[in-house]
């Protein structure tokens, strides 16, 4: 009887384990591979190797005083599994870990107004001096561009509640060396209505201790520049209407009452994230107020 030769020597089927059972697989094996550590990051998407459940990583939580996952498959069931070993991601082993922590913001380095922040600075008593504007939107412009810097500064914005009232409201002020006045007026342009009571009050004031500035826009609302509402620029209005309400109308906005001014606004000033996102002519106009106010 002639002996069967041992499967690993037949020459016409080679031995796929080789000689030694307890080395690494090779040809027609997957080479054994280490699981990885993986962050479970919200969305990435896994298998899990024991039910073949498939789905993106949802959240990450302890329960029973285990760390699980909750995956959420592609018809929106979801499953929890304990965290660590036993999965795969794109083919490859993976070890599920917690999630790496949101690192905390660090400070601006920079104001809005492009002044240098000063972390944990805290405001200053307010001076004598202060800085009047026209009314409430000028005011919220100017605390959200420049409220860091006044609060260094020790500056209160007032609002003048119209330019008409200015020279009963700086007699009132008694504006003198260590209390002085700057005031941004709308529309401040030659031969206007404005500039004739900006040049009595200033006239009328002691030396060096009233500005009034302003810029050339109908309304505040211009100064911010009209890209960051996809506009190529401000619609012109005919005389004889009511600014807000044409604007509104001429956007295709809600123009209905003044609820719908007011929601309008605070469109317009949510646009607004730096001083960048404002016209030359109200930044250069409020920096000099700034200057004038906090001078020594």
């Amino acid at each position: 009887m002639t002996s069967r030769p041992p499967a690993s020597t037949r020459p016409d089927r080679p031995d796929r384990y080789g000689s030694d059972v307890l080395s690494t697989p090779t040809t027609g094996h997957r080479t054994a591979r280490r699981s990885v550590p993986t962050p479970a990051e919200q969305g990435l998407v896994v298998e899990e190797v024991t039910t073949g459940w498939v789905g993106a990583v949802t959240r990450v939580e302890k329960s029973g005083g285990l760390h699980v996952v909750v995956l959420e498959d592609r018809r929106g069931r979801t499953r929890t599994f304990p965290l660590g070993p036993g999965f795969w991601v794109d083919g490859a082993p993976v070890e599920l870990t917690p999630p790496r922590p949101v690192p905390a913001p660090s400070a601006p380095t920079r104001t809005a107004s492009g002044s240098r922040a000063v972390a944990g600075a805290r405001a200053r008593v307010a001076r004598g001096s202060r800085i009047w504007v026209e009314g409430k939107h000028d005011a919220e412009l100017v605390e959200k561009v420049w409220g860091d810097d006044l609060r260094i500064e020790g500056v209160v914005v007032e609002l003048l509640d119209g330019v008409d009232n200015l020279p009963d409201a700086v007699r009132d002020f008694a504006p003198e060396p260590g209390r002085r006045l700057g005031v941004l007026v709308d529309h401040l342009v030659p031969g206007s209505k404005e500039s004739r009571i900006a040049e009595a009050v200033m006239r009328a004031a002691p030396r060096g201790t009233v500005v009034v500035l302003g810029h050339p826009y109908v309304d505040v609302w211009q100064a911010v520049r009209p890209e960051r509402l996809g506009l190529s620029g401000w619609p012109t209005i005919e005389r004889g209407v009511e600014w807000k309400h044409g604007i509104l109308r001429e956007l295709g906005w809600p123009a209905a009452d003044q609820a719908d001014v007011a929601r309008a606004w605070q469109r317009i000033l949510g646009s607004v994230r730096s001083y960048a996102d404002l016209e030359p002519s109200l930044l250069g106009r409020v920096e000099e107020l700034i200057d004038f106010v906090t001078a020594p």
